[in-house]
């Protein structure tokens, strides 16, 4: 028995008494007792009652491997290789590039209800509790090399960004990697993107796209990240994290093979209509040194172009942080 087994079983927010899940598990009170002991400290509220047994506080919203291949339209469900659904995982992007060095990962799609060991952009803990995000990760190999990568991330933005808003969700996009929601007259990270590259620079490569965005995210949960953030549950309560996973499926195997002719140059002008920052202050932090800028736009490569005191110049990437200012 694993602690998503017992999760599984709860999920309805219907009650099971200890009996009945040790049953259904196949394992002692006493087991099922130490796994519903660990579920507060993976984010997953419990309630007790006398008489009637346990149930989460509310139900899950659990990922299915065939339900997401149902929803996925014929073309896409050819060119997809492989999907890989996973209870827990140290990191979603680190599955898929184990799975390149092992020969295989084109095309295949891995996600996790929960992950041990994952990053968002410079080298920073993503925050999701389990079942509570959607933790994906595409992989895909490049003839071209890296070096044809220039705004791959800010195309994969742009395509989260479309699906989003055929969701009725208010989205705007921030230099280079993250995804905001526009709510109340302010702005909160709802995604974040990281792409890892292996290969060479000229010769194949390949990528795994990792995209964390949050669906459900306890008070707990926000209040231990330091910006403000978002989640889809704060618009649509309704759309199912299956039905999403279809969605960002079909929308990433349609737009990588057309990057692969044409670059980033057809996504810049989708990116640049939809710059969270575009006209206004930003403080920018590049290395040790952080500067004043008013954010422009974002040019055929996906480099941003800022305006210091009247000069003009390019933010390539890298460690380059981006905040509004206040």
């Amino acid at each position: 028995m694993t602690i998503g087994d017992l999760i599984r079983l709860l999920s309805d927010g219907e009650y099971h008494s200890g009996e009945q899940l040790g049953e259904q598990l196949g394992v002692s009170r006493t087991a099922v007792w130490k796994q519903l002991k660990k579920l507060e400290k993976i984010g997953l509220q419990l309630e007790a009652v006398k008489g009637q047994g346990y149930r989460l506080a509310a139900p899950l919203d659990l990922l299915s491997g065939p339900a997401i291949i149902e929803r996925l339209p014929a073309e896409p469900r050819h060119h997809l290789t492989r999907l890989f659904v996973e209870d827990t995982l140290p990191s979603t992007n680190t599955f898929l590039r184990e799975r390149f060095q092992q020969g295989a990962g084109h095309a295949e799609v891995c996600l996790a209800e929960s992950q041990g060991a994952g990053r968002g952009r410079r080298g920073r803990h993503w925050v999701c509790p389990w079942g509570g995000g959607l933790l994906f990760s595409l992989g895909w190999r490049f003839d071209e090399g890296a070096s044809a990568l220039e705004g791959l991330s800010l195309a994969v933005g742009v395509v989260l960004a479309e699906v989003l808003e055929r969701l009725s969700m208010p989205v705007a996009l921030k230099w280079p990697n993250d995804l905001l929601l526009q709510r109340n007259g302010g702005m909160a990270k709802l995604a974040g993107i990281l792409l890892e590259v292996s290969g060479d620079v000229a010769g194949p490569c390949e990528v795994v796209i990792g995209i964390g965005l949050n669906v459900a995210l306890p008070g707990a949960a926000r209040d231990s990240v330091d910006q403000p953030v978002a989640a889809l549950n704060d618009v649509r309560p309704d759309i199912t994290r299956n039905e999403l996973s279809a969605s960002l499926v079909e929308a990433l195997l349609g737009m990588l093979p057309l990057f692969e002719q044409h670059g980033f140059e057809p996504w810049r002008d989708a990116w640049n209509c939809r710059n969270a920052y575009a006209g206004l202050e930003v403080d920018v932090v590049q290395g040790g040194h952080a500067y004043t800028a008013v954010a422009e736009s974002v040019d055929a490569t996906g480099n941003l172009q800022v305006n210091v005191n009247g000069e003009a110049r390019l933010l390539a990437g890298g460690e380059i942080s981006l905040r509004a200012r206040s």
